[in-house]
């Protein structure tokens, strides 16, 4: 079996790995276990302190950008790669990489307190991570989507992979362009405490209310196949037409977020059932979890396997112990550290975070501007703006410049972090103050018949 995991690491993660038949004598799973299970692991309670984020690049050839990289030379960048860390197989500082279907290569950071270590630790590992592709004539690529015409393709025959692809063929093409065409910056945080400025259920609904400033300030993707595709953020619009049970959110109405995401992972058609090695991984059409443990699948299904389910869903925000923000286009050079720095801000800092919800209210009050039986996002009327208009749209540039703001005084009052405050502070002044975002310098590159800007790697 080929591993996803690359050779920095190599054991395969359990989220990736092929399963023995479930063994004889085990309690069955039941629907009311099932609940319990997933609102205790997914929301871990506690003083918000950890930071972490998720940078995924697009590899490019420098020689000649628009063929599919070698192997030889993507095994060869990532062969020199070196290690450290507590364990000795991942980059100095702890980061892990992994190789998307596509060839992305995405770095993990580990969760570090606070944000400053998180940006530093984050940094290491980048430097030491270009420095090997770069030998080997090879660029990453910080963009939403891959905005040349070059083939796509699946690098990875991993029986994961082989079940998400034909899983998402059978509903149009959106599944295989986000598989193999798509990169994002994820921002992953403590989910919050049991009660007061930090609880849990205030932190969700900030994350989730603040998802259509974050696509359109940070907007990435306006190219697909070398061309335009209309959307300042293609990547969140491909995301916002795949299977439902997956990528919208959870029911905001409900009033205990544990409940309704448990709920969601039960309803959340299976996408994949894990089988002994030469079998394929694909589940039968309609199966969702709460069916299968009502007797539709072939076998009982076990606590291993709704834990494995739940790493196939995709919503906007994904709890995993924390919360995981998977709205934001990749960025170009360090422009990863904007975004953690403006989410981090405005979630950890009590005044900003008052100021955020205040400022984004007008947008998308309950989450769906229709009413109560409207579109959850990334389908709400909000959502859909961000991704097709970004910051041109009045209404989202209004609150994105609140919220940077809010963000700018938060980091003034975070010791050290004058230099993130300033990197904040120039983006805002580049980007939404003019309403633009990232993606307006790729269509002028695209205009003026350079196109450089989405290959190069300056900070912003």
């Amino acid at each position: 079996m080929v591993s996803p995991v690359i050779p920095t690491s190599p054991a395969t993660p359990p989220d990736r790995q092929s399963a023995p038949p479930p063994p004889t004598g085990v309690t069955p799973l039941t629907e009311s276990g099932a609940r319990s299970h997933v609102s205790g692991v997914c929301f871990k309670i506690g003083p918000p302190r950890l930071v972490g984020v998720e940078v995924e690049w697009f590899v490019h050839d420098d020689r000649c950008p628009t063929r599919p990289v070698r192997p030889e030379l993507l095994h060869a960048a990532l062969e020199s790669l070196p290690l450290g860390g507590t364990d000795g197989t991942s980059l100095p500082s702890g980061s892990r990489l992994t190789l998307e279907p596509g060839g992305q290569v995405e770095l993990s950071s580990p969760p570090a307190t606070g944000l400053l270590a998180c940006v530093e630790d984050t940094r290491r590992d980048l430097t030491a991570l270009r420095a090997a592709f770069a030998a080997q004539g090879l660029r990453l690529t910080g963009t939403g989507t891959d905005p040349l015409a070059r083939p796509r393709r699946m690098v990875l025959d991993h029986p994961r992979y082989l079940a998400m692809e034909r899983f998402f063929d059978s509903a149009g093409p959106w599944g295989r362009i986000m598989m193999t065409g798509t990169a994002s910056v994820q921002v992953c945080l403590d989910a919050g405490d049991a009660g007061g400025p930090q609880a849990v259920e205030r932190r969700w609904q900030l994350v989730h209310r603040l998802g259509p400033v974050l696509i359109a300030a940070f907007a990435n993707s306006p190219l697909l196949d070398g061309r335009p595709t209309g959307h300042r953020s293609t990547r969140q619009t491909v995301w916002s037409r795949m299977d439902p049970t997956r990528t919208l959110a959870p029911d905001p109405d409900h009033g205990d977020v544990r409940e309704a995401w448990a709920q969601y992972v039960l309803d959340a058609e299976v996408l994949c059932i894990r089988r002994p090695e030469g079998l394929p991984w694909t589940a039968p059409p309609g199966l969702t979890f709460r069916k299968w443990i009502r007797g539709g699948g072939e076998r009982p299904p076990t606590l291993a396997d709704l834990d494995y389910h739940r790493t196939t869903l995709f919503p906007p925000v994904r709890p995993r112990g924390h919360l995981e923000l998977r709205m934001i286009d990749a960025q170009p050079g360090d422009g990863w550290v904007v975004v953690a720095a403006l989410v981090t801000a405005l979630l950890d800092d009590p005044v900003a975070a008052d100021t955020a919800l205040a400022a984004l209210e007008p947008l998308d009050p309950s989450g769906r501007p229709e009413g109560k039986d409207g579109p959850r996002p990334p389908r709400s009327d909000a959502w859909r703006r961000a991704a097709t208009l970004a910051v041109a749209d009045p209404e989202l540039r209004r609150a994105a410049l609140t919220c940077f703001a809010a963000a700018d005084a938060a980091l003034g009052r975070l010791p050290g972090a004058g230099r993130l405050r300033t990197a904040v502070a120039e983006f805002a002044e580049r980007y939404p103050a003019r309403g633009r975002c990232p993606a307006d310098d790729q269509l002028d590159a695209l205009r003026s018949g350079t196109r450089r800007t989405p290959m190069e790697e300056a900070a912003p």
